[in-house]
C-alpha cells in the first residue's frame, strides 16, 4: 500500500473511532434520562388507575349520580351550592374525576393524580359553615410546575424527575386554605419555552376542539382540560403567553397577573433568574366570573403571610364593580406580525360593541415594536446565551417542539453571527434572533439591557397616559395552530410576549369563531416580512373554521381588578351579540 493511502486509512479509522466514541458518550450521558422516563410513565399510569378507582368508590356511594347538571354549573354557582350543602363534596369530585379521565383519553392532558384529594375532602367536611372558604369543595387542576408535596414538578425535563416536592407551594397552600381541592396536574412542553405542548416524558397534548391542532403552551394541559370540561378552574404560568395562548386556542379565559402580585414561590421553572421577562402565575377558567372568584380567594391575607415578598394588596372590589364608562385604546395589528383575518376582525367587532355600549374607543400603536420584541423580549429571555436552558437539557431527549431552539443555542457564537449576517436580508427576524441568542456577554451589558427595558416601559406608559386610557384592547394570537407549527411560526407570539417584558396584567376572552370569510381572506395573507415565519403562520392557522377567536384585555401594572372589569364587559357584550335575537 502507498504511504499516502495508509495515512488516509489510519485517518478514516481514527475518525470512525471518534464518531463511535462520541455516540457512545452521548448514549451514556442520556442513560439516566432514558432510565427515568419509563419509570415516570409507569408512575403516571398507576396514578391514573388510582384516580379511576377513587371515582368508582365515590360513585358506589352515590349510584344515582348524574354528573351532567354538576358539570354544567358555572364556578360561582357550584361554589355556592357546595358551601350551602345543596351538593355534596363527593358528587362534585366524582363528576370531575370522571370527566377529566375522559378528557385525558382524548387529548393526553394529565401528568399526575393528586391522591391526597380524598383525605383533603374528608378534612373539609369537618369544617363548620363559618370556616368554609370561597372555593370550598371546588376541584381544581394545576399546571405540572406547581409544587405539591410528594409529587414531581417536571417542566417536561428528565433532570427534574424523581425529585418530589417537600411541601406545597404558596399558591397551592393558599388555594387549599380557601377550600379548593387540587386533584390533577397537567401537561406542559419541555422547558416550558414553547407554545406547543409536548415533552419526551408524557407526550403531546392535543386541542379538544380539533385533534389535528395543538392545545397551545406552555399551560397546554390546562387549556385542553378546561376546554374539554374536565376541570372548572386551573392554575397556569405565563412567560411569553403561556396562559393566554392555550386559553385563546382552547376557547377559555385566562389571566396573566402582574409579576409579584401573586407568589411564585413553590413553582418550578427551567430557567430562573430572568429579570427583563417576568414569568407569572395566573388562573384559567370557563368564564371571567371564575377568574374573579379565584383572584378574590388568592388575594386573601394568606398570600402575604405565606410569602412576605408579595405586597399585602387584597382584591379591590370597588374597582372591579365600578360601572363608569372606560377610555379604551385598541390596535388590530402590532406592526410586527400581520394578524390573521379573524384576529383583526375580533378586535374590530369588540371595539364596535364597546363603543355602542357607551365606552370611548381610541386607536393606539405599539412604539418601536421590532426593537421591543426582538431586542428587549428575546434578548432578555436569552440573556445568558441559553446556557441555563442547555444545562437543563444535558443528557435528556430533546423534544421536537424545542429542537430548533436547542440546535440554534448549541451553535458557536461566531457561527451564529456569520449566519445572521448571511440571512440579514432574506430572513431578517431569524437573523436578529441568532444575534440575540449569543446573550449579552457581560454583567455591564446585562444591566444595560435591564435599563433599556425600564426605559421602554416608561415610554409605553407615557404614551398610554397621553391618551388618558383606562385599558387597552389587542388581538390574541389565533386561531389555533396545527401540531408542529409553533416552532416554525414562533415570531407571531409577539402579540402576547410584549406584555411579559412590560409586566402588565393581561386577560384573554373568546369573542367569536372563525368564519368562512376569514378562511377565504387567509388565502391572500402575505405577512409584513414575507419570510418563512409569515409563510408558516399562514399554514399554521388555516383549516380553523368554527374554532374560537379571542381578544386580549390589558391594564397597567397592579390593576388586575381593572383588567377583570374590562374582561367582564367584553365577555358580556360578546355573549349578548352571539345570542339569537
Amino acid at each position: 500500500m502507498m504511504p499516502g493511502m495508509a495515512w488516509l486509512s489510519y485517518l478514516l479509522v481514527g475518525l470512525l473511532l471518534l464518531t463511535l466514541m462520541g455516540a457512545a458518550l452521548l448514549l451514556w450521558q442520556r442513560a439516566p434520562a432514558r432510565n427515568k422516563i419509563p419509570r415516570a410513565q409507569k408512575r403516571r399510569e398507576a396514578a391514573l388507575q388510582q384516580m379511576a378507582a377513587l371515582a368508582q368508590r365515590l360513585r358506589q356511594k352515590e349510584p344515582g349520580l348524574d354528573p351532567k347538571p354538576i358539570l354544567e354549573l358555572p364556578l360561582v354557582k357550584l361554589a355556592q351550592k357546595l358551601r350551602t350543602e345543596e351538593l355534596s363534596l363527593e358528587s362534585v369530585l366524582c363528576s370531575y374525576l370522571e370527566e377529566a379521565l375522559k378528557a385525558h383519553q382524548e387529548v393526553n392532558c394529565l401528568t399526575d393524580f393528586l391522591g391526597e384529594c380524598e383525605e383533603q375532602l374528608q378534612t373539609l367536611k369537618k369544617l363548620k359553615k363559618s370556616e368554609r372558604g370561597l372555593l370550598y369543595g371546588v376541584p381544581i387542576s394545576l399546571k405540572d410546575t406547581y409544587n405539591c408535596m410528594g409529587h414531581d414538578s417536571t417542566c417536561g425535563l428528565a433532570q427534574f424527575l424523581e425529585k418530589p416536592a417537600a411541601e406545597d407551594g404558596v399558591i397551592v397552600t393558599a388555594l387549599k386554605a380557601q377550600g379548593a381541592i387540587p386533584f390533577v396536574k397537567t401537561n406542559i412542553p419541555q422547558t416550558l419555552l414553547s407554545f406547543e405542548c409536548s415533552n419526551p416524558i408524557y407526550g403531546q397534548t392535543l386541542n379538544p376542539l380539533n385533534l389535528k391542532k395543538t392545545s397551545g403552551g406552555s399551560s397546554g394541559g390546562e387549556g385542553a382540560l378546561l376546554g374539554k370540561g374536565g376541570s372548572i378552574l386551573g392554575m397556569g404560568t405565563d412567560t411569553g403567553g403561556s396562559i393566554r395562548i392555550p386559553a385563546s386556542f382552547c376557547g377559555v379565559c385566562g389571566l396573566r397577573t402582574t409579576g409579584y402580585r401573586l407568589s411564585y414561590s413553590g413553582v418550578a421553572s427551567a430557567v430562573k433568574g430572568k429579570k427583563s421577562v417576568t414569568t407569572v402565575p395566573g388562573p384559567m377558567a370557563q368564564d371571567v366570573d371564575s377568574l374573579v372568584l379565584c383572584l378574590r380567594a388568592l388575594l386573601s391575607e394568606d398570600m402575604h403571610r405565606l410569602d412576605p415578598t408579595v405586597p399585602p394588596m387584597p382584591f379591590r372590589e370597588e374597582v372591579y364593580s365600578s360601572n363608569r364608562p372606560l377610555r379604551i385604546g385598541y390596535y388590530e395589528s402590532d406592526g410586527f406580525t400581520q394578524p390573521s383575518p379573524s384576529m383583526a376582525r375580533a378586535v374590530r367587532l369588540t371595539s364596535r360593541l364597546l363603543q355602542d355600549a357607551g365606552h370611548q374607543v381610541i386607536p393606539f400603536s405599539i412604539p418601536h415594536v421590532e426593537y421591543a420584541v426582538e431586542h428587549l423580549y428575546t434578548g432578555g429571555l436569552l440573556a445568558d446565551g441559553g446556557a441555563t436552558l442547555l444545562e437543563k437539557l444535558k443528557g435528556d431527549i430533546v423534544d421536537p417542539c424545542i429542537k430548533s431552539l436547542f440546535n440554534t443555542l448549541n451553535l458557536p457564537d461566531s457561527l451564529k453571527l456569520f449566519l445572521a449576517w448571511i440571512l440579514k436580508y432574506i430572513e431578517p427576524r431569524y437573523s436578529q434572533n441568532l444575534k440575540e441568542s449569543c446573550g449579552v456577554g457581560t454583567p455591564k451589558k446585562l444591566w444595560e439591557q435591564h435599563t433599556a427595558v425600564e426605559e421602554y416601559q416608561q415610554e409605553f406608559i407615557a404614551k398610554w397616559r397621553s391618551l388618558d386610557l383606562d385599558v387597552l384592547l389587542a388581538p390574541a394570537l389565533g386561531p389555533v395552530f396545527y401540531v408542529g407549527y409553533p416552532a416554525k411560526a414562533g415570531e407571531s407570539s409577539s402579540y402576547m410576549s410584549l406584555y411579559n417584558m412590560l409586566n402588565f396584567p393581561v386577560g384573554v376572552v373568546p369573542v367569536t369563531t372563525v368564519t368562512l370569510q376569514d378562511e377565504e381572506e387567509l388565502a391572500f395573507y402575505k405577512g409584513y416580512y414575507r419570510d418563512s415565519f409569515d409563510r408558516n403562520f399562514q399554514e399554521a392557522v388555516s383549516g380553523s373554521m368554527g374554532l374560537p377567536v379571542a381578544v386580549q384585555c390589558i391594564a397597567l401594572p397592579w390593576e388586575e381588578e381593572m383588567c377583570l372589569r374590562f374582561m367582564k364587559e367584553v365577555e358580556t357584550l360578546a355573549k349578548n351579540q352571539r345570542r339569537p335575537k
